[in-house]
């Protein structure tokens, strides 16, 4: 009986060629065209080369900036004839002369080591932008003191929120209403020497022009039961603008987030996928990409391209009460009571927690023994300083620097705004003579609001001390250190010190919100910072202050680089 593993393997190789005689033959005569073809590939290959090198000597060294039509053009027709290395080299060649030419114009000189330091300083920039870390020290070259201040009222209610799109600033009240403001323009070269001059001593500060409103809306709280109806019916509490100008996004107590569009104030959609207050919003830079925090302890992802609702965070264990995002997609919220402040990582789906809860306690007077102890209750506001790091506000005063590689803050300052004016000892007791040992210590300032100027050392903080206050981080990134108080006459008080009487350059009122923008290219022309004021919190009304239903915007210029060529001053101008 024969079989496959009897038959002898000579055999075996004879019957798989012959079974498989046809199907090579089959093959074989495919490819017989594409040998004849090679020739007729190599011409033509050739014909392609000289047509790319044509183009090449010509169109390269003439090229336009890449925003112009024909540049584009003569891109996609050289592209077809180059290698992808080639092609790199091409694009990094074009992008250095952009650079170089940005930086001549900016400069207004050719020197060639000193334009060679300005490409790579900025360079350098960009590459750390790409990566989000911290890149810029802004801080000492901001005159914080110097700035000019304009204060502007409106007959609205407490102003609960603030955000800006220049030349726009939107605010939100308690009283329903969602106001446009186009803001002041700064003249051309406002801090820049003009041309053929030497720059003078004092520049000339921007004109205290109140800002004008363009458009306003408000809500209507006798329609809370019509679900149709598309506007706010309670308290408005946050306002976030879009960076490519076309949304405006408001959240308020009624649990509703209003799309408005950012032009004409119209709403476009109205979400209520939240359970309760909705008490943050901050959009992903660069993109439509929205995150809003609540009290009902999540936050939500939203796309406004598509006007729809993306995705639910869980973990606080208590009311979330801000949120912070910057570039890469993932943000931050803080949890009041819960202390701890949470980076979510929305591709990874995972979340790091952070571990709040310290106290803080300094010397009420340096002649005293006593000692001001406050325990962290709650954790109330958070802004992002790059992408690994990120800044803290307290309800017991204190500012807290935190690092992602770290569940703990990297610093805390404790009563960044002092504490509150000391009571007198009748008004807590009924006695005539009532025992010292019966008053409190004073209480600290909360930090009402907190913003940055992202990728960069520059932190601002406000309350109800009179002043918003300005930071830096240290260059070694461990500590943040004071800079001053913005505004006229601004002055480095004591942190733990209280504020006696009127100052010069005090504002009235509870710091609500602040919002920062950078004038020029890289913020060159200075940076506006716009406060939203009130007689009240946002949230509540257990803490009501003498002060003024206002907003302020704050002008800080910027000290010039001279990159190692000195700036003559003229003695006569």
């Amino acid at each position: 009986m024969s079989s496959f593993f009897t038959v002898p393997s000579s055999q075996k190789k004879r019957k798989r060629l012959d079974s498989q005689s046809e199907a090579p033959k089959k093959r074989l005569t495919s490819p017989k065209p594409a040998k004849e073809s090679k020739p007729a590939r190599k011409p033509r290959k050739e014909r392609d080369d000289s047509i790319s090198g044509s183009e090449d000597e010509d169109s390269l060294p003439d090229a336009p900036r890449d925003d112009d039509a024909e540049s584009i053009k003569s891109a996609s027709s050289e592209g077809e004839g180059e290698t992808a290395a080639e092609r790199r080299l091409r694009l990094a060649e074009r992008y250095l002369e952009n650079i170089r030419t940005e930086v001549d114009d900016e400069h207004g000189f050719d020197a060639e080591e000193i334009d060679r330091d300005l490409i790579a300083e900025r360079l350098k920039e960009d590459a750390a932008e790409s990566k989000g870390k911290l890149y810029r020290q802004l801080a000492e070259e901001l005159e914080f003191g110097e700035a000019k201040k304009c204060i502007w009222r409106w007959n609205s209610d407490v102003v609960t929120g603030v955000a800006l799109n220049m030349p726009w600033a939107y605010t939100v009240s308690k009283d329903l209403g969602l106001v446009k403001w186009r803001l002041q323009e700064l003249p051309e070269n406002q801090w820049l020497p003009k041309n053929g001059k030497k720059k003078s001593k004092k520049p000339k500060p921007p004109p205290k022009r109140k800002p004008e409103q363009v458009a306003f809306v408000k809500g209507d709280r006798k329609k809370s039961k019509e679900n149709s109806y598309q506007g706010h019916v309670d308290t408005i509490l946050c306002v976030s603008a879009s960076q490519d100008g076309k949304f405006v996004v408001t959240g308020g107590k009624d649990r509703r987030i209003i799309v408005w569009d950012a032009e004409t104030l119209k709403c476009l959609r109205v979400f209520t996928q939240h359970r309760d207050a909705v008490t943050g919003l901050a959009f992903r830079r660069g993109t439509n990409q929205l995150y809003s925090s609540s009290k009902d302890r999540t936050i939500k992802i939203w796309s406004l391209d598509e006007l729809a609702y993306i995705e639910t965070l869980f973990g606080h264990q208590d009311e979330v009460v801000d949120v912070a995002a910057l570039a890469q997609e993932r943000c931050i919220s803080v949890g009041a009571r819960d202390r701890t402040a949470r980076l979510w990582k929305v591709v990874e789906e995972t979340q790091l927690v952070f571990r709040g809860g310290g106290s803080s306690e300094k010397k009420s007077k340096p002649s005293s023994s006593k000692h001001t102890k406050t325990q962290e209750g709650s954790i109330d506001r958070v802004a992002m300083i790059d992408e690994e790091m990120f800044v803290t506000g307290s309800d017991n005063g204190s500012l807290s620097l935190w690092a992602i590689h770290k569940k703990k803050p990297v610093f805390t300052l404790p009563l960044a705004h002092g504490v509150a004016e000391q009571m007198k000892s009748e008004e807590y007791s009924a006695e005539a003579i009532p025992d010292p040992s019966v008053v409190p210590a004073p209480s600290p300032r909360w930090i009402t609001a907190l913003a940055t100027i992202p990728y960069s050392d520059v932190v601002l903080s406000g309350s109800w001390d009179g002043c918003v206050r300005a930071w830096r981080v240290s260059p070694d990134k461990k500590k943040i250190e004071p800079m001053g108080v913005v505004g006229e006459g601004g002055i480095i008080p004591e942190t733990n010190g209280q504020v006696n009487g009127e100052r010069e350059g005090a504002i009235k009122g509870i710091v609500n919100d602040i919002s920062v923008f950078e004038r020029g290219d890289r913020g060159k022309d200075g940076v506006c910072v716009v406060v939203a004021l009130g007689k009240e919190h946002r949230f509540g009304r257990w803490n009501e202050v003498k002060g003024k239903n206002s907003g302020v915007v704050f002008e800080i210029p910027r000290l010039q680089k001279t990159n190692g060529v000195a700036a003559a001053v003229d003695e006569e101008e």
